[in-house]
């Protein structure tokens, strides 16, 4: 078995959330992230870590680090969207190639696409809970799931770097059927996903299959992985307020089993990453306490 765990900057506080104050300094958080075990991380948002691609190259190899993948969010949903979503995109999955090229990194980076979660208010005000009338009209699947496999197939011809999509809370791609209609009309050629733990926990609202179900249901489609708990918190907060309560948890904390999870990876022969998130804000601990007990705590169950 070869998984492989690696952190990301959000589990740092690097969100892009109001009222977020000056971030930790991204030296500091991949000193902290090296020092509590991990092997790889996230871009992050652009400009957080430095944007010239020999200085990244320098401070990830000086610490045996691999850059994993850049979250790319693109408003789907509107075809408006779509040109300026594909040049980010591009220019994004430019920069992770040549950063992994001068490395002569055994790990191909992903571009980490998704909507642009928490700008709709109906998605954000009912983040899992979401219903029927909620979702994507016919045409607006066809429009979003068109600019998705216009994005990833670019990224793969311009740069060789495969896509994964992130089901989100608080997106258009959320709920385990969302998740199914995305899959259904989209190129698996070009583009795959990646099961993110807390957020199908939490987008599935106890109706839809369950963790375990899903990792058989998009198993030809899963290429990457990220490790998140789930603590449900009941009451009728909107999604940035559940991230404030916590929902997101530790991952010991929370009502997810994750040795079931590495059991079933285990099964699967599963070669890939695996990428622990922790949105943490401000008041709610120490991130290299929580990065270091999430760390000690996949290890004690066999990662």
């Amino acid at each position: 078995m070869n998984i492989k765990i690696g952190n990301a900057p959000c589990s740092w506080g690097t969100l892009e959330f109001e009222g977020m104050g000056k971030p930790i300094p991204y030296n500091q958080m991949l000193d902290e992230l090296r020092e509590s075990g991990y092997q790889g991380t996230e871009l992050g948002d652009w400009g957080y870590f430095p944007t010239d691609s020999s200085k990244l190259c320098e401070e990830l190899s000086n610490r045996g680090l691999e850059l994993l993948g850049a979250f790319v969010p693109v408003g789907l949903k509107y075809s408006a969207n779509h040109d300026d979503g594909l040049k980010n995109a591009l220019k994004i999955a430019s920069f992770q190639r040549e950063v992994a090229k001068k490395m002569k990194s055994q790990t191909n980076p992903f571009l980490v696409l998704s909507d642009n979660n928490g700008t709709d208010p109906i998605r954000t005000q009912f983040a899992g809970k979401i219903t029927k009338d909620m979702e994507l009209a016919p045409k607006e699947w066809k429009t979003f799931c068109f600019g998705a496999d216009l994005i990833a197939k670019a990224v793969f011809e311009e740069t060789g770097l495969k896509t994964v999509f992130h089901h989100h809370c608080a997106g258009f791609v959320e709920t385990p059927s969302e998740i199914d209609q995305l899959l259904e009309n989209t190129d698996p050629k070009y583009l795959g996903l990646v099961l993110d733990t807390g957020h199908y926990s939490f987008g599935r609202n106890s109706q839809g299959p369950s963790l375990l179900e899903a990792l058989d249901r998009y198993k030809d489609r899963l290429w990457y992985l990220h490790l998140k708990g789930f603590k449900p918190i009941g009451g009728t907060s909107n999604y940035f307020e559940s991230i404030a309560k916590g929902i997101f948890c530790e991952l010991s904390d929370g009502e997810i089993n994750f040795k079931e999870v590495l059991d079933w990876l285990n099964r699967k022969n599963y070669q890939g990453w695996a990428l622990v998130e922790q949105d943490i804000l401000p008041g709610m601990g120490s991130p290299k306490k929580s990065a270091q007990k999430n760390f000690d705590y996949l290890k004690s169950i066999g990662f």
